[in-house]
């Protein structure tokens, strides 16, 4: 099937390193086959991208491919985002590019300015019909808000960051990936900026992107973290709290720690996905545990050979089979 890749659908899919690329392709090779369907849509692919890549640089590979019916590319595009926000370990800035997006393509897709108002049939806007749990009025951007467990404020911010990588990207090309992948790490005011600021002055602003933030002073004991949208006061805390995760200072640091905060955190909410998305998320965290599990082996190989490590490395092993012959066995 000769399938397309759409420049905006795969500008979504938050990066993948140089090394995770290359695993992601040992791993394709030693199986001679895709194992998760490309997700496609009217020959688009819209879940499988990295994969279809290493596909055409390997005609031998097979792949097999799960069509999905969209009333319209917002759908699409609102389909990817939620997926992604799913599925993935994400940075901060990962993420509010992705709820920005699917915030831009929800509003785009009904035409309206705010997310309480829809066009009826006869074009006049009219209240939606969307309804929270208590059967008040509830506008898309609370919404999404509310489907990721962040504040309304949150929502509206990250398309405004959004915004401002696409400006940046429009002047100096290249740089959207850098934020994203994180190669570069600016601050959530500095990329929003750019969107406000006059024509003129975006590519200055997008250049200074790519210079070293600078080092607390040695004599302050803890760094002062300046809130990226200073005219909303109410929503510091918010805003201390991406600061904080953008420039990496406060992250879980194992899986456990992030199982531990998901399950206790007030916001966790039940989701009721489609079989495709809880095989494609259960699938995305098995193929990374393998990715994960060759590339320690393979870069510590001298001393994960000795017999001391291997004993250990045997007895997870035999922990994760027990673990997942219980699924398998499980009715």
């Amino acid at each position: 099937m000769d399938l397309k890749i759409d420049p905006e659908f795969a500008d979504m899919i938050p990066p993948l390193t140089p090394e995770e690329y290359e695993q992601l392709e040992a791993n394709i090779l030693a199986e001679g086959a895709v194992l998760s369907p490309l997700i496609v849509w009217n020959g688009v692919i819209v879940d499988g991208h990295n994969r279809y890549r290493i596909i055409q640089q390997h005609p031998e590979i097979t792949y097999t491919t799960h069509q999905k019916e969209f009333a319209d590319r917002y759908e699409a595009i609102m389909w990817i985002c939620t997926n992604q926000l799913g599925r993935r370990n994400l940075t901060e800035i990962q993420k509010r590019a992705l709820i920005g997006k699917q915030y831009a393509a929800e509003k785009a897709r009904h035409g309206f300015n705010e997310g309480a108002q829809v066009r009826d049939e006869h074009g006049q806007f009219r209240r939606s019909g969307q309804n929270d749990q208590s059967g008040s009025a509830e506008t898309t951007r609370q919404r999404i808000a509310r489907e990721h467990g962040v504040s309304d404020s949150y929502v509206r911010h990250s398309e405004s960051i959004l915004k401002g990588m696409d400006a940046a990207e429009e002047v100096l090309p290249g740089v959207k990936h850098e934020i994203l992948s994180g190669r570069i790490k600016p601050t959530l005011k500095s990329v929003e900026a750019i969107a406000r600021a006059s024509p003129e002055d975006r590519k200055q602003l997008a250049e200074d992107l790519r210079k070293p933030r600078p080092s607390p002073k040695k004599k302050d004991p803890k760094p002062v973290i300046s809130p990226p949208f200073e005219e909303e006061p109410e929503d510091v805390s918010d805003q201390e709290e991406s600061e904080a995760l953008l420039s990496e200072s406060v992250r879980p640091t194992s899986a456990l720690a992030i199982s531990e905060s998901m399950a206790s955190s007030p916001d966790r909410r039940r989701r009721d996905a489609p079989v495709e998305t809880i095989i494609a998320e259960l699938t995305d965290a098995l193929e990374g545990m393998i990715f994960r599990w060759d590339f320690c082996l393979t870069v510590n190989q001298p001393n994960a050979s000795q017999e001391e490590c291997r004993t250990q490395i045997r007895l997870l092993a035999a922990k994760g089979i027990e673990y997942l012959n219980h699924i398998k066995e499980e009715k």
